[in-house]
Formats: structure tokens, C-alpha cells, sequence
């Protein structure tokens, strides 16, 4: 099977008629997630990832949709399903609501709650297993299984205990591997620049129809980045920089912007380490495009443990509170450099391009460390 087959299939699959709730949605977004993040220094692929990963990335992605959303009446937090609210969406909201400050991202209620977070996690683990994962890769009613294989099925449900006591880090039969059929996981990373934007319309379009709302209402409320939490972090980016713009290096003025340096529409990270802070004209004209080479290379040096900036922005992610996950941001960075077609022109500078140099880029991201 190559590219072009794949993604053939993969469209079938996300056939909006063959299910009611959004949950194949967010498995199929953070399985790809999953395959960039576990890039290896080489550009290798994972052969599998665990239903406790998945559970962290779905809980990641449903996050930002259990704040309730204002369309003119009175704001609510959106259905996804044809029936009675995800299982999903209830615990995350259940969860939230018993917290004391409010928190906008999972890692800030981790720290605030460790434990229930913990018990959020685990409920959203067993959600995954016992329904969409069995499901997702069923097309009409034949299963097609063309993504990942897992050792169990839809009879899991009456082997609840054996589940339970793998949770419970107790001796358990259960496996919680989901393996990567051939090539998949290669096939998810190279695609994922045009099967991101499609799984998010179709999602949102999803939503959209259950509520009974406009299409172009929602997809930036359901995937957006948050322009206003960043702002926290931009005075200790800027300090970090000397007061100097990420790209052109100049001196900062008032028009500053925190940009992320893999693009959030290749890759949503808000992880300490992909932020920079620049101009808003250099940042205007960066817009979704790669940075060029030089631009990457001092973007992986300041993320280097060995480097100075590496302890700061540690200080800066506990100051703030913010999320920091340096090897799953170099991952996606080389799941996104290493992949380019050799026709690609990368970001330099105002409306500069330049040509991608392969040997040059690979050097650079397989030293980072």
C-alpha cells in the first residue's frame, strides 16, 4: 500500500454517516500526534504507542471544548454526540468544575490536582479502550484494518478487572499496545499536514450539526490557539532574548508576539519550548511557513540541554506554570523537517525564501539532544 491508497482509506473512515459521536475524530488525530511526537533522532516512526498515551493526547484534545461556548444566547459547553453528552466531555467537565482555580490546560490542573487528575486520565483510558478503539476502524459494517491491530475487542467490557488491575500497575494479562500496521505510522506523519486540517473540519462540522450551529463558527473555538495565555510567558521569552527579536534579531519595540516555531496548524504545541517571541511583522510574515535552516538550528540549540537557555526556559515553564516537553517537540520537528518534499522553500526572512538543504536540516535536528 502506498501514500495515495492510504489516504484513501483513511477518508472512508471518516465517513461522517458511520458514527454519532466525535470520538473517531480524536482518536485518529492523536494517534498521528503520537506517531510525530515518538519520531526518533533518525526519523524513525513508532511501532506502537499505548492506550495510555492516547488517553493523555484524546484528554489534550477535547480539553479546550469543555469551555462553554457563547454564540449570541446563553453559553453552553457543546454536545458531541446524536445522543446524551461523551463520556469524555462529562468526566472532563465533572473534573473541572471541582477544582478551585480554574485551569486552561490539563497541565495546570495536573499540578493542582494530581490525583483526581490521575483518576480523570485512567476514566478516559477505559473509555478509549472499550469503545471508539474496537470501532474506529470499521467501515459501514466491515472492519478494515488498516491503521493498528490491539488484543482485544468488543467483549472487553465484561474483562473490566483485568483492565482495572493493569490501572492499578497490579499484575494483568491485559496489553496495552496499539500496534502500528506496515508503514502506518510513517503514512500518518508524512500526511499529517493535510489530514490534520481535514479531521478538524470534519470534526467541527460534526459539532456544528449536532448543535445546530454555523460551521464557520466553531473550528477556531475548537482548535485555535490561545492568543491570550501566551501572553503570560511573553515578558520571560523576551528577557530570554535580550529583548531581541526570535528571527531578524533586532530590538524588540511594543509590537510584540509569542510565536509558535513549528506552526500550530502543522502541530499544536504549546510547549515552552516552542515559543519564541518576535515582531509582529516578522511574525505576520512567518505566518504558518517552516523557518529556514538557520532559523532551526539556533531554535534546537537553545532547546539543547546542554545549552544555558534550556535551564531558563525550565525556570520560566515552572514560574508560569506552563507545559514544557522538550522531546516530544524535537520529535515533531523532525517528523515534519525530515518528511519535506526537496522542492520545499523554507521561511528566511519579509518575503525571502530559501531552497531546503536535507543534509543540512537532518545534521542539525539529529545533533539536538
Amino acid at each position: 500500500m502506498d501514500a495515495i491508497k492510504f489516504a484513501e482509506r483513511m477518508l472512508a473512515l471518516l465517513d461522517r454517516g458511520s458514527f454519532v459521536a466525535t470520538y473517531k475524530y480524536a482518536v485518529l488525530l492523536g494517534l498521528m500526534d503520537l506517531c510525530m511526537e515518538h519520531t526518533s533522532r533518525t526519523g524513525a516512526p513508532p511501532d506502537f504507542v499505548t492506550t495510555r498515551e492516547l488517553a493523555e493526547k484524546v484528554l489534550e484534545l477535547y480539553w479546550p471544548h469543555t469551555t462553554p461556548f457563547s454564540a449570541g444566547g446563553q453559553p453552553k459547553i457543546l454536545k458531541q454526540t446524536t445522543g446524551s453528552q461523551t463520556v469524555i466531555l462529562k468526566s472532563i467537565v465533572k473534573f473541572r468544575d471541582q477544582l478551585t482555580s480554574p485551569a486552561n490546560s490539563p497541565h495546570a490542573a495536573r499540578l493542582e490536582d494530581p490525583a483526581g487528575f490521575e483518576r480523570l486520565v485512567q476514566k478516559v483510558e477505559w473509555t478509549l479502550i472499550l469503545m471508539p478503539l474496537p470501532r474506529v476502524q470499521v467501515v459501514g459494517k466491515q472492519e478494515d484494518r488498516i491503521l493498528y491491530d490491539i488484543h482485544w475487542d468488543l467483549g472487553i467490557e465484561r474483562q473490566k478487572r483485568i483492565v482495572t488491575r493493569y490501572q492499578q500497575q497490579k499484575p494483568s494479562p491485559f496489553d496495552n499496545r496499539i500496534l502500528f500496521r506496515p508503514r502506518v505510522a510513517g503514512f500518518l506523519t508524512m500526511l499529517s499536514g493535510l489530514l490534520r486540517p481535514l479531521i478538524h473540519r470534519e470534526w467541527a462540522a460534526m459539532v456544528a450539526r449536532i448543535n445546530k450551529l454555523e460551521e464557520s463558527q466553531l473550528e477556531t473555538f475548537l482548535f485555535g490557539a490561545s492568543r491570550s495565555q501566551l501572553a503570560s510567558v511573553r515578558p520571560h521569552l523576551r528577557e530570554l532574548q535580550d529583548n531581541r527579536c526570535f528571527y531578524c534579531e533586532s530590538p524588540l519595540d511594543r509590537s510584540v508576539e509569542v510565536d509558535h516555531f513549528i506552526p500550530w496548524s502543522r502541530y499544536p504545541d504549546d510547549g515552552i519550548e516552542n515559543l519564541v517571541v518576535s515582531h509582529k511583522k516578522c511574525n505576520n510574515k512567518k505566518r504558518d511557513f517552516l523557518a529556514a535552516t538557520g532559523h532551526l538550528a539556533k531554535w534546537a540549540e537553545r532547546n539543547s540541554i546542554e545549552s544555558g537557555a534550556a535551564a531558563s526556559l525550565e525556570q520560566i515553564a515552572e514560574t508560569a506554570r506552563w507545559e514544557r516537553h522538550r522531546e516530544r517537540t524535537l520529535g515533531v520537528a523532525r517528523a515534519i523537517y525530515y518528511r519535506l518534499p526537496p522542492e520545499t522553500r523554507l521561511w528566511r526572512q519579509e518575503d525571502e525564501f530559501e531552497p531546503l538543504e536535507p543534509r543540512t536540516v537532518r545534521a542539525v535536528l539529529e545533533q539536538s539532544v
